[in-house]
């Protein structure tokens, strides 16, 4: 009988949290059927987007549950930090492998079954007993959600019919990926109140379960056959028509390192360097900030709905940089981003670790990184790189700046208690003014050698 009960309060709480994204999710095509004016390049953003969903899911299902299996499983402070560094580790280690396979396998295929591992490894987290069981399955899951990112988004570059659908598809991308980490807080938020490491193993088995659908959605929609099909037309016939325009599998250093030297390495170590400096501070938030709120006095329930309220800062804005995204005034928005980053570090350097402290300089930050953030890294990525290249080169991106965080995920746990914390944010205002030096690098670049559809001193 208690058995019984027990699989029907997971039912319950499953429900509440699909009934949820539903409605999410309807809102959403709602908004971009009718504002980014995607046409039938609708189902490929979508297909490609849940994708993105699953993969910033999966992480901050991890934080946002963090304190839960930290008190189901026993774990010490030290594991938490293990298991954040491992999450990272993985991703980086599928975002340096992923876009090399996909092109050895095909990237529509890669596309088509990565999110057939990510439901393994989630699956694996949803049943994990001890330390040991959920550091594997986030190995397996991270692993597949590094991979998804800079394939996924190559696939939505290349079968888009011209650049400025190539910046909409590219950047709606990002809203999916913000719905994830909505999401996942409110799947947090639900389950919160659960015993045990319960409320935890709710969420990766939601998100595993979502993972079935993308994958077989991927791999059985003939509308997305039918876009893949046409793409491939329409590159081929361009192939034959520009001299020197060429879509096969070619050497990434010979790119690199061709006739256009000058400015891809330039376009490389400046997108580099703001996307690590990016994510070293979004990441620490994203991963964390349930546990900040927690050392700040905050019960699990009250955290989660915290990142609730201030992800929804987060997913509105994202949506508003997808509308600006191919045009004039989405370098405007990038700054006032930067500058929303910084004052938002600036507050809690000087205001310490107090809970209004950190909701307020959370807000901050959540209203800034979408418009100078991860989009803005995808699109340039998109628009500077050859597409011959681009899986491979963002997912180097990716993997790159994974492996550092990785690596401060270890510590990061001691840099955020109440302590210390004053003094780890005065080290991230500096983060964010390499990543604002970065940045404003690019955006130069730009200027001056323009994008790979539209090319100038190259």
């Amino acid at each position: 009988m208690t058995f019984t009960r027990h699989w029907m309060t997971i039912y319950l709480e499953v429900k509440k949290v699909g009934n949820m994204v539903a409605t999410l999710t309807q809102s959403s095509m709602d908004a971009k059927q009718q504002s980014a004016g995607l046409g039938k390049y609708t189902e490929l953003a979508f297909a490609a987007g849940i994708g993105a969903t699953l993969a910033s899911g999966i992480l901050v299902g991890l934080s946002s549950t963090i304190t839960v299996w930290q008190k189901g499983l026993s774990l010490s402070t030290a594991q938490v930090g293990i298991i954040s560094a491992v999450m990272s580790f993985a991703i980086a280690l599928g975002s340096l492998a992923g876009g090399r396979v996909a092109d050895k396998v095909g990237r529509v295929h890669f596309f088509n079954w990565i999110s057939a591992l990510y439901v393994v490894g989630a699956f694996m987290c949803a049943a994990a007993m001890n330390f040991g069981m959920l550091t594997v399955g986030i190995i397996v899951a991270g692993v597949a959600s590094g991979a998804e990112i800079p394939v996924a988004i190559t696939v939505l570059s290349y079968d888009a019919p011209n650049s400025a659908m190539g910046s909409k598809l590219v950047s709606t991308s990002q809203i999916f990926w913000q719905i994830g980490i909505f999401v996942s807080y409110i799947a947090a938020f639900l389950v919160s109140s659960l015993s045990g490491a319960m409320g935890g193993r709710i969420v990766f088995g939601f998100f595993a379960g979502m993972g079935i659908v993308v994958w077989g959605w991927r791999v059985f929609s003939s509308g997305l056959k039918r876009i893949h099909a046409e793409a491939d037309e329409r590159h081929n016939i361009q192939a034959r028509a520009e001299e020197g325009y060429d879509t096969q599998k070619v050497s990434v250093f010979s790119v690199l390192l061709g006739s256009q030297k000058k400015a891809l390495l330039g376009f490389l170590g400046a997108i580099t360097g703001y996307y690590v400096m990016w994510n070293l501070l979004a990441n620490t938030w994203g991963q964390f900030q349930t546990y900040m709120f927690s050392q700040a006095g905050a019960n699990q329930t009250l955290a989660t709905a915290l990142g609730i309220g201030l992800n929804l800062i987060t997913l509105i804005l994202n949506i508003v940089f997808a509308a600006v995204s191919g045009g004039k005034y989405r370098n405007s928005a990038f700054y006032a981003g930067l500058i929303l980053t910084l004052f938002s570090i600036i507050v809690m350097a000087l205001g310490g670790a107090s809970l209004g402290v950190i909701i307020t300089a959370t807000a901050l930050l959540y209203a800034g990184i979408p418009l100078a953030g991860e989009a803005m890294y995808k699109v340039w990525t998109q628009e500077s790189f050859p597409i011959s290249i681009r899986a491979t080169v963002q997912g180097f991106i990716n993997g790159f700046s994974r492996l550092i965080y990785g690596l401060f995920a270890l510590v990061t746990p001691m840099l955020v208690a109440p302590s210390v914390i004053k003094s780890t944010m005065w080290g991230f205002v500096g983060v964010v003014i390499i990543e604002a030096v970065a940045g404003f690098t690019m955006i130069v670049l730009q200027k001056k050698y323009g994008t790979d559809e539209h090319p100038l001193n190259r």
